[in-house]
């Protein structure tokens, strides 16, 4: 018996006790009248009433990476066909002729050409004002570009230049879309406003008006290969209406 009671057995009876005692006070114990554990995974209950809660439905949170579907098919092509319906403006010709481009090329899109259009517009007739024949070789059919060139050169030998301010445009519309052989031809009507002024070598003005807006017209064809890898349009053809 007294070996039964000996100090090590007595020190490790008195520190499980006190283990015992701790645990008690710190978790409590159960009584029967416990909530149950918190479900993570539930929804949680509102101040409405029943019928308003009935009504919420849960949205799966976005997933992160996922990129939205893209429009079908169906959808797609109802968009072309209003972007062609705009661009023709009741021109039937131009709109048959855009539909074959777009059929034959599925990156096609009228209306950026359009927009590209108006800006290379824009471009071209300053970069020519400012004798800037290096902007105009990269959007020029080499006939067109010598053409041009030509004609800065032979303003540079009189000591002529030109204060040339582009204002904007009355209009712009699209006179032909059609498909000749492999290459895509697209004509297009300018109606524009500039104020420009020819100086001779004394800084005379000797052609235009440095403050009168004017109105000119010009019809300008541009063309690409359907199985080019360049991107780019090319001007191969310019006639001035007024």
């Amino acid at each position: 018996m007294q070996d039964f009671f000996d100090m090590p057995t007595l020190f490790f009876l008195a520190l499980a006790l006190f283990i015992l005692w701790r645990l008690r006070s710190v978790l409590g114990s159960r009584t029967g009248t416990e909530r149950p554990p918190a479900n993570p995974y539930a929804r949680k209950k509102s101040d409405k009433p029943d019928a308003a809660e009935d009504n919420v439905i849960d949205m799966p949170p976005p997933q992160q990476g996922v990129k939205p579907p893209k429009h079908d098919k169906q959808t797609q092509a109802l968009k072309l066909e209003s972007e062609i319906k705009r661009v023709a403006e009741g021109r039937e010709e131009v709109a048959e002729g855009l539909k074959q481009i777009c059929e034959s090329d599925t990156s096609f899109s009228p209306r950026g050409f359009m927009d590209g259009a108006v800006s290379a517009y824009e471009m071209i007739v300053t970069s020519f004002a400012n004798g800037d024949a290096k902007t105009l070789k990269g959007l020029l059919d080499k006939e067109v570009y010598e053409s041009f060139a030509a004609e800065i050169e032979a303003r540079e030998e009189r000591n002529e230049k030109i204060d040339f301010t582009f204002v904007g445009f009355n209009d712009v519309k699209m006179i032909e879309a059609r498909i000749d052989k492999r290459t895509v031809v697209i004509s297009i009507e300018f109606n524009a406003q500039v104020v420009s002024a020819t100086r001779d070598e004394n800084g005379e003005i000797i052609d235009g008006d440095e403050v009168t807006v004017v109105n000119i017209a010009d019809e300008w064809t541009f063309s690409r290969g359907l199985r080019s890898r360049d991107p780019n349009w090319k001007l191969v053809a310019t006639n001035q209406l007024s």
